[in-house]
């Protein structure tokens, strides 16, 4: 088989989320950021397929269906229906939607399944233990919290089970992983996500159940059908299965034809083990090339507190959506917490990151500039290009190295810095106007000054705007539509430098982009146009 080479193309996935329950913030979270950087390597011109997707199958989901009164397939079209009205009200733009209830995913599993069962390492033998149904996970007692309740699920306790199950033969490869994690350190990302994995295959890895009895939600084992395939190891290969052509016979030969491997999955950190420990074990077995690289997120919490139903905290990222736009949640979450460390929501912080940024900083500048544009050029654009402008000129300056400073914080997953880089050359805008009093030497009848000072606050705004517009498309699209430009089919090469601005026609008069928002002392909030 021969694989295509990964630098022609960029290939990424967000875990394919659990149908148990809709989607939650945490979920919006991963898929904001994936989406961020799918957008990014598409500005880039990559080919880039983006996967998302829905893990459906195991005895939670069974268990949910059943207490619903309905059959599980009925609740998981339901529930899967809630992810996608959530993704197109977020703007995310996903390639493949995986369903691991897919007849075309049963043909991926049982083929996979067959390879790692002639290597030998698949057999059968009795699981004891504390299984946790939520979690879809056996548990070590020493793990679980006072009660034999699952961390993560404190309001669950464990279940003990001994059963036969079939296992997959994981301590087999300890050695192979560990010289993996030493020989590709940026196979796991972030370091303190590595220095978690690193430090549990150091106490030694042990094989892991890949079968259930008394389920019957999900796939029989092509060995033995009295066994359901555990949902870890049919979930995974859902990302194999979204590389599948619509006209492919479904075959891991045909699905890893193309974009295979891939070069990053985007997880929360509760699900590093399985991504970053069992799959490239199970890869390796099958023979297959591992993925690029494992990036862990931190978790997300509600005013310092964990998120919860009994609370009452839990957040509605829809009726987030719906209140404040999608630009606003996407530009929240990736510009104020640190991708890969925890991070909070609290809706007053929100409301002032969102005003000082979107709509004081940015809206106003370019309404103020374009403003200017009318009352001191006539309407028209800067009769300028960028080599007009003196290379020391504090604009010019930052401009000219913010382009290289953004692909390197957009390759490290750094939205926040991206973010801090852009808004740092649009204040450097504000305070270029105020220094420079433009309303001075119009007076003064400096003309040429005059459109100097302007062409560089507009060509400041067009390199933010574009830089941007992975995490902010609509806001982003907006601007570059009023300084005369089309987002869509702008050449990464040449818009990603300062000064792509030319002698114009006239240009628009300003229009509001960001709707400032105001928070009554009710806490119902309401929008002032600006």
């Amino acid at each position: 088989m021969t694989l295509a080479p990964t630098s022609s193309r960029f290939a990424l996935t967000t875990p394919l989320y659990y149908v148990n329950d809709i989607p939650h913030l945490g979920s919006a979270y991963t898929t904001l950021a994936a989406d961020a950087l799918a957008r990014f390597k598409r500005l880039q011109g990559y080919p880039v397929l983006f996967i998302t997707g829905a893990d459906e199958h195991g005895q939670k989901i069974q268990r949910t269906a059943e207490a619903l009164g309905l059959d599980p397939q009925t609740h998981c079209d339901h529930i899967v229906e809630k992810f996608q009205t959530l993704w197109t009200a977020l703007e995310i733009r996903y390639d493949r939607f995986s369903r691991t209830t897919a007849p075309r995913h049963r043909a991926i599993v049982e083929d996979f399944f067959n390879r790692v069962y002639a290597r030998g390492d698949i057999y059968q033998s009795q699981q004891r233990g504390w299984y946790c149904v939520a979690c879809e996970e056996f548990k070590e007692e020493r793990d679980l919290l006072e009660g034999g309740h699952c961390p993560l699920h404190p309001k669950i306790k464990a279940e003990w089970r001994d059963e036969e199950n079939y296992f997959f033969r994981l301590s087999r490869y300890q050695e192979q992983l560990e010289t993996l994690y030493r020989e590709k350190p940026e196979f796991i990302q972030p370091e303190s996500r590595r220095n978690e994995v690193l430090k549990f295959v150091a106490q030694g890895l042990q094989d892991f159940s890949i079968s259930r009895v008394n389920v019957d939600w999900g796939f029989p084992l092509p060995c033995d059908p009295s066994h359901t395939i555990y949902v870890w190891f049919d979930a995974l290969l859902g990302y194999m299965t979204a590389l599948l052509e619509p006209e492919d016979e479904p075959t891991l030969e045909n699905a890893l034809a193309t974009w295979w491997p891939i070069n990053l999955h985007l997880i929360g950190k509760d699900i590093l083990r399985f991504h970053a420990v069992y799959w490239p074990a199970m890869l390796m077995s099958a023979g297959l090339p591992l993925p690029e690289r494992v990036f862990g997120h931190g978790f997300l919490t509600k005013d310092g507190q964990k998120m919860s139903k009994s609370q009452g905290n839990t957040i509605d990222p829809l009726d987030l959506v719906h209140r404040y736009g999608a630009d606003a949640v996407r530009y929240y979450f990736l510009k104020e917490i640190e991708f890969g460390r925890d991070g909070d929501f609290n809706e007053t912080r929100f409301v002032q990151i969102l005003n000082a940024d979107l709509a004081n900083d940015l809206g106003n500048l370019l309404n103020r500039a374009l403003g200017m544009v009318k009352k001191y050029c006539q309407g028209q654009g800067p009769q300028l290009t960028g080599a007009d402008i003196e290379p020391e000129q504090t604009l010019r300056r930052l401009g000219e190295t913010l382009g290289e400073r953004a692909v390197q914080a957009y390759d490290q997953l750094a939205f926040h810095q991206v973010c801090e880089l852009a808004l740092a050359l649009v204040r450097a805008g504000n305070k270029h106007i105020d220094e420079t009093a433009p309303w001075k030497r119009f007076k003064a009848g400096e003309q040429a000054e005059v459109e100097r000072i302007l062409y560089g606050v507009l060509e400041s705004l067009r390199l933010a705007a574009y830089l941007l517009s992975p995490i902010i498309p609509n806001l982003s699209e907006r601007i570059y539509a009023q300084l005369g430009f089309n987002l869509m089919t702008a050449d990464f090469e040449r818009h990603s430098q300062w000064g792509v601005l030319s002698a114009q026609g006239e240009l628009p008069e300003g229009q509001p982009v960001f709707a400032r928002i105001e928070l009554p002392a009710n806490g119902a909030e309401s929008e002032k146009t600006v």
